[in-house]
């Protein structure tokens, strides 16, 4: 008989924890057994929140309980290295929040780690599961954009002081990574890497104009890209904007078709603002009716978080691979190092 439900804990219960805490409460393969935070009172609240009947203050020890068969990971991405190297040693499935990680080699030993246990690993990318984006997808793969010839990737958010204050990892080299492009802006990397195929150079620059006085990470960054099939791209951050333009890619090809999916509100439901596919133009009109005003949140959280669960119980890869996720977090680091450097970078990268 196969297994119908999945014992499952959630480590780290900070802000971004609320969503997936949703989706263990909600979804029918789930059996949310275990809260972990060095915080007690903080993972103690979420386990009575949701009648959760283990907390944790150790992630090693929770692994080792013999409670849990998967856990969902919400610390801060500098920290998700061991975290998941851990519930891999222990055998444990385990999904973490974007970006997978800091630097190619936490990816990699992660990655590693879960491939030598035979245990699933997945990273939340919960926009890939919007109808905007699965048809860009479709339609790539569907050959109706013909060979893809240019992309453009643009974030332009706000974040003021107030943000940067919430938690002490914020704005931070050591503690977060980078900036736009490591926190926000890649989601939309990670669309247009998707769309667009493997990346071969990079070329950027990145600057901190306007939040200089309490953040030492990027508040603004700009690239090209070349990718592997020719084709040439764009890629502008910045969380100087206000007000705030959101989250957009487009990409064209040369069939003559562009198409597009933009956010235009943070935390709404992406459209298709661009859909000029010969024979298909009048398409558009009926998905902006269906898709516009719609939330973007929590409801794909719960979309990727099932398809883990599903690929546990069916064994196999899930949605959003750590291989996969590597990608986006190798083009944001091709930008870091090509600003440092005022050269083009070649991918692959090493890792290190």
């Amino acid at each position: 008989m196969r297994q119908e439900r999945v014992r499952m804990a959630l480590v780290w219960c900070g802000k971004i924890a609320a969503l997936h805490a949703l989706a263990l409460d909600t979804l029918p393969h789930a059996d949310f057994v275990a809260c972990c935070d060095r915080n007690r009172e903080r993972a103690q609240a979420m386990a009575d929140q949701y009648q959760v009947p283990h907390v944790f203050t150790d992630s090693d020890a929770l692994f080792r309980s013999g409670l849990v068969e998967a856990a969902l990971v919400c610390t801060p991405h500098p920290a998700h290295e061991p975290v998941v190297v851990a519930a891999a040693e222990a055998g444990i499935h385990v999904m973490c929040e974007k970006p997978i990680a800091t630097t190619l080699g936490e990816a990699d030993r992660m990655i590693d780690a879960t491939e030598r246990a035979s245990v699933k690993f997945g990273v939340i990318f919960q926009r890939r599961f919007w109808p905007a984006v699965r048809r860009i997808r479709s339609a790539i793969d569907d050959g109706k954009l013909g060979k893809l010839t240019l992309g453009e990737c643009t974030v332009r958010l706000w974040r003021g002081s107030d943000y940067f204050a919430l938690d002490p990892w914020r704005g931070k080299w050591a503690t977060e990574g980078g900036g736009i492009l490591m926190n926000q802006a890649v989601h939309s990397i990670d669309h247009f890497q998707w769309f667009m195929g493997r990346a071969t150079e990079v070329m950027g620059r990145i600057a901190t104009l306007r939040h200089s006085s309490y953040i030492d990470v990027e508040d603004t960054a700009v690239a090209t890209v070349v990718f592997e099939n020719g084709a040439l791209g764009s890629i502008q951050a910045s969380s100087t904007f206000q007000p705030a333009f959101g989250f957009r890619v487009a990409v064209h090809g040369d069939s003559g078709g562009a198409v597009g999916v933009w956010e235009r509100h943070e935390g709404e439901l992406g459209i298709n603002d661009i859909w000029s596919i010969p024979g298909e133009e009048a398409m558009l009109e009926g998905w902006l009716a269906a898709d516009d005003g719609v939330p973007g949140f929590p409801q794909f959280h719960l979309l990727q978080i099932e398809d883990f669960l599903n690929a546990i119980l069916e064994d196999r890869p899930p949605a959003v691979t750590g291989a996969e996720a590597r990608k986006s977090l190798e083009i944001i680091l091709a930008i870091y190092e090509s600003s440092r450097t005022g050269l083009p970078v070649k991918l692959p990268m090493p890792s290190a």
